[in-house]
């Protein structure tokens, strides 16, 4: 299948005021010219720590927060110029899922209002057949007819992220972000969302970008990862190359610190601690992101930026110490004493 989301060099900046009200304008860059695709039906995932930009990045794409420059087709349209009712049909192709499902909802508006609420916006379907189309969401995501009426608070907190998913199904989008959508559930209610929207996925044709920062869950959902680090994506690689050979230190890191249940990998893996906190976002290093913490920094990594380049078919990676045998600068530091 083709590409049906297509982000190329996408940027997003915040201004910052320092030196009081003369002194010089300084920009967050919270997302550094990124590029990634997701194809039809997949499901790429973000990874990061807070604070990488990965949800910045679904917010931009989503038109939910302002893009500095850059491109994100949709379907091969570019959705960043759009505006007025042109906006306003492709926010119909493009829905959220978000973190909270108990900020997320509107406490006021009983259940069948809030999935509702996005047909009001965004289509002109009579009231019926937007009653039917409601009622078929709930049946679809594992409530029952009778809990359309109750308020949020009146639901579990899975029970309430089963709202946000049919609200986010409600107007038949080709794409869904996911912003940590099981992070704030209980372990076992996690298992059941994901699957369910696993289920969905099939069942409705479904397309994700799924933001997250727990690979457990990343590894369970994803077809392909990117991996983020301030503002940069440092690693890409579909989701089996990536966890099974991670080149970017960072990636390295972040893995290996994963718990497993398999006695071989953990035999096999030796921890990776990074050290410190990351550098001012305002003020990044000159060269390299990751340079502040990586282990196996080298001095052209202090001043010359890596950029992004692919060093097995599907598999791009930012750093100077990978070359085209796609070792891992980590390889040794990872061997078990």
């Amino acid at each position: 299948m083709g590409d049906l989301l297509d982000v190329q060099n996408l940027s997003v900046r915040f201004e910052v005021k320092r030196g009081g009200v003369f002194g010089k304008k300084t920009y967050l860059h919270a997302v550094d010219d990124i590029s990634f695709a997701v194809k039809k039906g997949e499901t790429l995932a973000i990874v990061g720590e807070s604070g990488s930009g990965k949800t910045t990045a679904a917010l931009a794409v989503a038109r939910l927060v302002n893009a500095w420059r850059g491109k994100v087709a949709l379907s091969g349209r570019d959705i960043l110029g759009l505006e007025g009712e042109a906006l306003r049909q492709a926010r119909r192709q493009v829905q959220f899922i978000f973190q909270d499902p108990y900020s997320s909802l509107n406490p006021r508006q009983r259940a069948e209002a809030i999935v509702r609420e996005p047909l009001d916006s965004l289509s002109d379907k009579p009231d019926a057949e937007k009653q039917e189309i409601v009622a078929g969401l709930f049946k679809a995501v594992g409530l029952r007819p009778e809990q359309q009426r109750l308020f949020p608070h009146q639901f579990s907190g899975g029970q309430r992220q089963r709202i946000g998913i049919a609200r986010a199904l409600a107007t038949r989008p080709e794409l869904i972000i996911c912003d940590e959508p099981v992070s704030a559930l209980d372990v076992a209610v996690q298992a059941q969302i994901l699957n369910l929207l696993r289920r969905l996925q099939t069942e409705f044709g479904l397309t994700y970008l799924f933001i997250s920062h727990d690979l457990g869950v990343v590894q369970h959902m994803s077809d392909s990862i990117a991996v983020m680090y301030m503002g940069k994506i440092v690693e890409h690689a579909d989701r089996i190359s990536l966890f099974s050979n991670p080149l970017h230190p960072y990636t390295g890191a972040l893995l290996s610190a994963v718990p497993s249940v398999d006695k071989a990998r953990r035999a096999a893996t030796k921890r990776i601690l990074i050290p410190g906190d990351p550098p001012d976002p305002v003020n990044p290093p000159k060269g390299c992101r990751f340079v502040t913490r990586c282990p196996v920094a080298e001095a052209r990594c202090r001043d010359v930026p890596p950029p992004l380049r692919e060093v097995r078919p599907g598999h791009r990676i930012a750093c100077h110490l990978v070359d085209e045998r796609a070792v891992s600068p980590l390889a040794a530091v990872q061997a078990p004493a």
